[in-house]
């Protein structure tokens, strides 16, 4: 576990659409592009070997430009495939709020960070006390039906409250600015809340945009 002494004021950041990392969650990538395999090398050579993603925005006259809010995963697992592939796993340390964009030579984006107001991300897992489970549950079936979406309902009913709740925020179709509201929750309990109000628009053939209307 990273403690925030650990936690360094400059990182790389991968701006990858629609690609959501929560704090103590798991995200696996395919790297192929020349630039992001230079940024693995590299990052494999620092104690941290921790990699911002953060959601580039989308829309005429925003190009280049990243949320304010990312999170930070550690490499924890990677492997080199024969034609120079990198299959590698980030496991969730921090959320992090951008200070600058650093200028330099490398061929990938980096920036300087600030940790701070999010250090409930370094402990334990969080709980969500008044969690209607079967509730929850129900308008999950119903979302999941609607979408065409299969899983391992079993499985999903042994999770705990973080990892059901995280999990589905990560996996589930939302458009990039409904999984930046996700990651911007301030606790397990609003991410939930902000997760069952995005099912439920859905089910009503609605949309995140309309939804902030």
């Amino acid at each position: 576990m990273i403690n925030a002494a650990d936690l360094p004021d400059t990182i790389p950041v991968f701006p990858l659409p629609g690609a959501l990392l929560l704090p103590r969650a798991q995200l696996p990538l395919h790297i192929f592009e020349p630039r992001y395999l230079a940024m693995i090398e590299d990052v494999l050579k620092t104690p941290t070997r921790l990699i911002g993603m953060v959601q580039p925005y989308d829309g005429p006259g925003r190009a280049n430009q990243l949320h304010t809010i990312g999170c930070a995963g550690r490499l924890t697992s990677f492997s080199e495939t024969e034609d120079g592939r990198y299959m590698i796993t980030l496991s969730g340390a921090s959320r992090f709020r951008i200070a600058q964009e650093v200028e330099g030579f490398a061929p990938y984006r980096r920036c300087d960070v600030r940790w701070s107001g999010f250090e409930r991300d370094l402990g334990g897992a969080e709980k969500d006390e008044g969690f209607d489970r079967a509730a929850f549950m129900d308008a999950l079936g119903r979302f999941f039906e609607d979408q065409g979406l299969k899983t391992d309902w079993e499985s999903l009913g042994e999770a705990d409250d973080e990892l059901l709740i995280n999990s589905l925020s990560m996996l589930c179709p939302f458009e990039p600015e409904d999984r930046q509201a996700l990651l911007e929750a301030p606790s397990l309990t609003t991410r939930r809340e902000t997760l069952t109000t995005l099912m439920e628009f859905a089910l009503r053939g609605g949309s995140g945009e309309e939804m902030m209307q």
